[in-house]
Order: C-alpha cells, then structure tokens, then sequence
C-alpha cells in the first residue's frame, strides 16, 4: 500500500486509538478491585452504571418535587414574570391561558431523612433514605427527540457517541463473555405507543462500532441470530470464526480500517455469549422472594419488572452499563389515568432493584439513575388537569448507589416549579 498523506494521518489516527485501547482495556479486566481513575484525589467508587430511562418526560410537578404552595395557585393563571419568554411547544403555544395545575396527589415525608415523594411512588418512599433527588436538572431541548438524544450523547445533533458507548471505550469491560454496555426495551401503560427509540441512543457515533451498545430482547433468544443452524457445532463455528479472523486481519494490513479488527472482536463476542447469554436469561433458579420484591410482572419477558431483575442479573456478571429505556411518559392529556398507571409500571421494580443490589453488595459499586429527557409544565395542556406539556426549564431526577449520599434533595425551584431557584 502507497503510504500517501491521507493514509498516513489514517493509519496514525488508527493507531492511537488501539493504544489507548490497549492502556486501558487490559488494566481494568487485569484487577476488578481498581477503578481506571486511581490517580484521583476521590476514591473511585462505582465501577458499574444502570441508567433507568424513562423516555417521554415524568413530572417533576406530580412525582418528585414537593410543592404544597401550588395548591393556592391551582387553576390560576401562572403569572406571566414567571413564564418569562421561554420557547413554547407548539401544542400549548397559541393557549390563550396557562392555569396553574397542582400536583395530582399529595407528598408524603418518607424515611429518617423526611423527604417528601409523592403517593404515585409509594415503593420509591421505602427506599428514600438510600436515593438523592436533584429537582434542578434543566436542557435546552423542547421536543423528545432532540431532548433524548442531547441527555444520552451530549449533543441534540444526532451521530455522537452515547454515554454507554464512551463508558465501555474509556474503562472497558469487565466480563469477556457478555457485552461492556446492553441495552432492554420496554413500553408502560400510560401513553400507548411511546415517543419512538432510536438504535443511535446507544450508539458508538465516532468511536469504533465494538464499544456501541447490545439490545437484549424478552424471551429465551435474547440477541437475534445467536443461535447455530442445524449442523453447525461448535467446534466448526471456531473454526470458521479463526478462518475470518485470519481474512481480516489481512485486510487490516492492507487497508488499516479498523472496523475490520472491531468486525472480529465482535465475531468472538458472540461466539461467546452463545453460552452466556442464555443462561443470564434464565430465571428458573430466581426464589420466589425475589418475585415477590420485583412484583409479578418481573415473571413476564419485555415488561419493565422484567428488565430490572434482568439488570440485577447482568450487573452480578459485571457488565459495565445497563440502560433501560421504558416508554409512555408523554402525559398530554389523560393525566389523572395515564400517569398513575405508569408509574405502577415502574415504581416497584426500581425500588426492589436499589434494595436487591444493596442486599447482594453491589449497590456501593453500582451508580443508578432514574430521569427522562425533561419535565412536564406546571400549567395545563389544555383543560385544567387534562395534561402536561414538554418543559425543559426545570425538572427532576433520583440517583443511588455509587458513592451517591442518600436521603437528600439537591436543587431548588420556585413555587410554581418551573424555574430553578438553586444548583441549576
């Protein structure tokens, strides 16, 4: 191969990566007891991340941020010094009036600490004590889709590389036989279908495709065409497998891409999860208290219970990340009926998996979060407490679990929740 200027800058970019690759990779698998950042002045606590995605948008107003005050304003006109001029969706932009609507049930003090959660989330008020909630979390994004793919990737511009992506690139896995990042879908009963998934939410971008994410599906055959045809052993699959191997890397030499040695590594990894796989699947050797903490749905492959008894299970075997993605928080109208029903969806299954990591010693070393991509207005979509729209402005999240110090609240908005007060 001419080694021209294009294919020099090429191979040298090419190169740099598989060095960093190489520093990185083999340090961390070498010794699980030491986190990639040991040079800090922190202790590195979390080695492991679940990202519980609640794509859509939950209220802050009704869920996580207590605000007794609004039931004052409750179907008053939210004054317009507090709306300021702030960029309005196109369903509520052309409202003549904007009443202030109140949080759908009340607030209870939970725990030792006293944080108020709403009566939506009973289970989440049993765990309060282990959860910090940030009420002043904020995005520029009005709308899902650039709103789903900023908090993901940093960017609204879709093509970036996500957070999980990065994760695996940066501290790499922890576990040869199962993939650094997988992804679980799942849909709630609240709105019917959700806001659309894209694949690129857990997407490389930029960096090499290795380190993009796996979606497991339900059921016993988790990663499509994983399994043999009839009349291919394992030991031909080997065969075969070395055989491409040694193709590629002659390609590799040839033309430097390296998507070529990322098509191999991929190749070994399924070859691999064809026994791993299958068996992290399996819940028959699961006790019956650990339904019992789950709840029902945890017995039924695609629900959101299911998923999170699935993370349990995938963390146990050190994958690096696990998003979940559960859709139907998008409350435009059928408010009262909606929500509730969606946050039974969830409530349980994310609280029993903060208690059933805590129990089996992984909680100190697994960070959790539970968001979406923004809040819902404090004002009516249309008749008062009919809906919510899309609001960006302010909204609120709960973490646990890797160093996250619990029982507290961080941030503060004002008394119509709609601008931050503190800690944006």
């Amino acid at each position: 191969m001419s080694l021209n200027r294009k294919n020099f800058i090429k191979q040298a970019s090419q190169s740099a990566t598989l060095g960093m690759a190489g520093l990185t990779l083999p340090a961390v698998a070498a010794d699980k007891s030491k986190g990639a950042l040991n040079g800090t002045h922190h202790k590195a606590t979390a080695k492991r991340m679940i990202y519980m995605f609640q794509s859509g948008g939950p209220s802050h107003v009704d869920l996580l941020d207590h605000k007794p005050i609004m039931k004052k304003f409750h179907g008053k006109e939210l004054p317009p010094s507090i709306r300021g001029e702030q960029r309005l969706t196109g369903m509520t932009a052309k409202q003549k009036s904007f009443p202030v609507c109140a949080s759908t049930k009340d607030f209870v003090a939970c725990g030792q600490s006293g944080m108020h959660i709403s009566q939506h989330l009973p289970y989440l008020g049993k765990i309060a004590d282990k959860i910090t909630v940030v009420n002043s979390v904020h995005t520029e994004a009005i709308n899902h889709d650039p709103g789903i793919t900023l908090i993901n990737t940093g960017s609204q511009i879709p093509g970036g590389p996500s957070l999980g992506a990065w994760m695996d690139y940066g501290l790499g896995s922890l576990n040869r036989n199962l993939p650094g990042y997988v992804v679980l879908l799942s849909q709630g009963t609240g709105k019917n279908p959700g806001q659309p998934i894209f694949s690129r939410l857990w997407g490389s971008g930029f960096i090499p495709s290795v380190h993009q994410g796996v979606m497991f599906r339900s059921g016993e055959n988790p990663i499509l065409y994983l399994k043999d045809q009839k009349g291919i052993s394992r030991s031909l699959r080997r065969k075969m497998l070395d055989q491409l191997e040694r193709l590629n890397k002659a390609s590799y030499a040839n033309f430097r891409d390296e998507e070529t040695l990322t098509r191999n590594a991929q190749y070994d990894m399924a070859y691999r999860m064809q026994k791993s796989a299958p068996e992290v699947v399996d819940f028959s050797n699961e006790p019956e208290h650990v339904f019992k903490l789950y709840g029902e749905d945890a017995r039924q492959p695609g629900t959101y219970a299911y998923n999170c008894l699935l993370t349990r299970r995938l963390i146990e075997r050190d994958v690096r990340m696990v998003q979940l993605f559960h859709r139907g928080w998008d409350q435009h109208g059928s408010l009262q009926t909606h929500l509730p029903n969606q946050c039974k969806n969830v409530d349980q299954a994310s609280a029993a998996l903060v208690t059933d990591l805590e129990q089996r010693g992984l909680l100190d070393e697994t960070m959790l979060v539970w968001g979406g991509e923004f809040g819902r207005t404090p004002y009516s979509q249309g008749k008062l407490g009919s809906g919510r729209d899309h609001h960006g402005r302010c909204f609120s999240i709960w973490m646990a679990g890797g160093g996250i110090a619990g029982g507290q609240t961080y941030g503060k908005t004002d008394d119509y929740c709609y601008n931050i007060a503190e800690n944006p």
